[in-house]
């Protein structure tokens, strides 16, 4: 990214045209960044909680009195309940690994404070991936331009993944096919060469059905097959009962659509799936990628340029993240590791007796009030008066509202980082390019002062942000090695020490033995308990399958803020026939409802989802809601069948009208 700046003032954002990927365009999300980074509406200097929790009423007061309160509240905590009591609550409000995960990480480690699994986005696919293929790298998106046929499989790319967009554009006009599968027509399935509807959470019966065809036929690759793999037999075996109809029952797309796809995607070479992360947040998340990504195995894709699969290439960035994030410093504070509290159960974290019971919560980089599932219980907890919380941030969001010390941080464009990303290999750099407001600080100083202030005098609380980097930079992976701070300096971006093409698996796989392993043993599928297929019972009350997919304009609760991703999130969008079996006409005020809770909405009649399913964009701020509640007042606690994911899109709900 570019930033103009005129008299220490930004007036213009742009994508840098020198880098491969960005290529001289940003999304439509960071290209309104300015709009935040300048909002009346930002926190600017440190607060008190005034009012009850929950009513978002503050006093200001300096930074010294809010980093003693902070860490007198903290040690008397930890002393009276020892310090596991103490919650840190974060993810990816920025994807910087200083800000994300460097100097906060150290502190918590110190305390021995509870650790936080980080499930809340991406844990069930990453390993759902690792099974199938051992490491989580995937296709480069250079590489898409020479693919001849590409399935966007749960990827809105135009609205969550723009950058890949004019690599497919480049691959259309040489006359590649583009498809997407999705339950919801977005932006993306309106532009392919054919989209198909597919129930939530049924794509690994999908993809068992396209093995079926491609292995009965004999479509697959059996030279690959032979030298990379094992337990292709029992592959063969397990997927003769997988028959098109079998998938057309379960998926709702036609017997005969099943097997065309499954013949083009075989045949077309070379063939690419670009999956996100939606079709991971159902019951059966990790083993819906597991199968995904042995498709592109059969084929032998992965040795084809242009070909194989990308969800995740994060794990391409070997850096020293043990390094960083002093891990070692448990043992200083409790003799062992702390333990573990999954963040997607956060609501029942709060609300249930635990030992030790969490007093403390800090949270950064997230909005829980927002985005954690079963919300009802979320705020419950949150507004306990015995809960010391603490939330740094860029705007008074709804997780502020419920915080005792509100602090106000640093933006991306005033604060050093280094930054890695999950759908490219490139390492970046990104130095300040606008003075802080106000008394912003950045998530390293406040960590580094409140350590400062607990009497942390471990050398590693001294550290600048550039020897943090340095750091992170002393690994010995080739991928890796030899990336030094200086180039890093001088070039801004650096790509990874990848070969150019990179084919990470056309020679085996991140496995012990360097194979694939299908497992074809406990490679099957079962409809989640939320679903048309799941609990009868439970969907007789609540027939329809809710999703709530990201906002095109927003990041998660990022840009909640503005009017028109509000405008963009208050919506459900509900089929024509579900619409008038309840007398539903188009922007008619709607209600849907649960036992975990509900949601006031506007309904939109359309097309862009088939009957029995209904799909409300994510994830608006509550305080802008009617009634305070968004649709996670409606998603459960329930974890994915590995990895302890979410189940946002495994969700039954009804729906009614209301008002005049």
């Amino acid at each position: 990214m570019l930033v103009t700046v005129e008299d220490g003032r930004a007036t213009r954002l742009r994508g840098d045209p020198a880098h491969p990927v960005t290529r001289g365009f940003l999304c439509g999300k960071v290209a309104q960044y300015l709009e935040r980074e300048y909002s009346p509406a930002r926190l600017l200097y440190p607060q008190r909680r005034v009012g009850r929790k929950g009513e978002g009423r503050f006093e200001r007061i300096g930074w010294d009195e809010a980093l003693d309160t902070i860490a007198a509240r903290l040690k008397s905590l930890a002393a009276e309940y020892g310090p596991e009591a103490i919650l840190p609550y974060s993810y990816a409000g920025t994807m910087g690994y200083l800000n994300g995960s460097g100097m906060d990480r150290r502190f918590f480690h110190r305390l021995g404070a509870s650790r936080l699994d980080r499930t809340i986005c991406s844990a069930a696919g990453g390993v759902g991936l690792t099974e199938a293929l051992g490491l989580r790298y995937g296709t480069e998106p250079e590489q898409f331009r020479h693919a001849r046929l590409i399935l966007a499989w749960g990827a809105n790319i135009l609205g969550t993944s723009v950058h890949l967009w004019p690599f497919i554009v480049d691959a259309r006009r040489n006359g590649a096919k583009f498809y997407t599968i999705d339950p919801h027509r977005n932006r993306t399935g309106t532009v392919s060469d054919k989209h198909f509807f597919i129930n939530p959470g049924s794509d690994a019966a999908l993809a068992l059905g396209m093995m079926h065809v491609i292995v009965g036929e004999g479509l697959y690759d059996g030279e690959y097959v032979s030298r990379y793999t094992e337990g292709f037999e029992g592959l063969r075996e397990k997927v003769k009962a997988w028959t098109p109809q079998r998938s057309a029952e379960l998926t709702g797309i036609a017997a005969e659509d099943i097997v065309q796809l499954a013949r083009e995607y075989a045949t077309a070479r070379p063939a690419v799936i670009r999956l996100n992360y939606g079709l991971q947040r159902s019951e059966r998340g990790a083993q819906t990628v597991r199968t995904l990504a042995l498709l592109p195995v059969l084929t032998g894709s992965w040795k084809e340029v242009g070909g194989g699969l990308q969800l995740s290439v994060s794990q391409a960035f070997h850096l020293n993240r043990g390094g960083l994030e002093r891990a070692d410093l448990q043992q200083k504070a409790l003799g062992r590791e702390a333990r573990l509290i999954n963040m997607t159960l956060l609501g029942e974290t709060l609300t249930t007796r635990a030992d030790p019971p969490v007093k403390a919560l800090v949270v950064y980089n997230s909005n829980p009030a927002a985005i954690a599932p079963n919300q009802n219980a979320v705020i419950t907890g949150l507004s306990r008066n015995d809960l010391f919380t603490v939330v740094l941030e860029q705007f008074q969001n709804d997780t502020a509202d419920y915080a005792d010390i509100l602090l106000p941080v640093t933006t991306f464009l005033e604060h050093t980082d280094l930054y890695f990303a999950y759908g490219h290999y490139y390492l970046q750099l990104a130095r300040p390019a606008l003075p802080r407001p106000g008394e912003t600080r950045s998530n390293v100083e406040i960590f580094r002062q409140l350590a400062g202030r607990m009497g942390f005098d471990d050398g590693c609380f001294r550290d600048s942000d550039d020897e943090m980097i340095r750091t992170l930079l002393e690994s010995t992976h080739p991928f890796v090695g030899g990336i030094t701070l200086e180039e890093l300096e001088r070039e801004h971006f650096v790509r990874l020490r990848i070969p150019e093409p990179f084919l990470p698996f056309a020679s085996g796989f991140g496995t012990s033995d360097g194979k694939c392993h299908f497992q074809s043993e406990s490679l099957d599928y079962t409809p989640p308990v939320e679903s048309r297929h799941g609990d009868h019972t439970l969907r007789a009350r609540y027939p329809l399958e809710l999703i709530s997919p990201k906002s095109d304009d927003s990041m998660n609760s990022t840009f909640g803020h503005r009017d028109a991703v509000d405008l963009q999130t208050a919506v459900l969008e509900i089929h024509p026939e579900d619409a008038a079996a309840r007398g539903i006409r188009d922007s008619d005020c709607v209600r849907a409802f649960n036992d975990r809770g509900s949601t006031v909405l506007e309904g939109r009649v359309s097309g862009s989802v088939p009957r029995g399913v209904v799909c409300a964009p994510s994830v608006r701020w509550t305080r802008r809601c009617p009634g305070k509640r968004n649709v996670n007042a409606l998603t459960s606690e329930r974890l994915t069948d590995a990895g302890g994911g979410p189940t946002f899109y495994s969700c039954l709900v009804e729906v009614e009208r209301i008002g005049d």
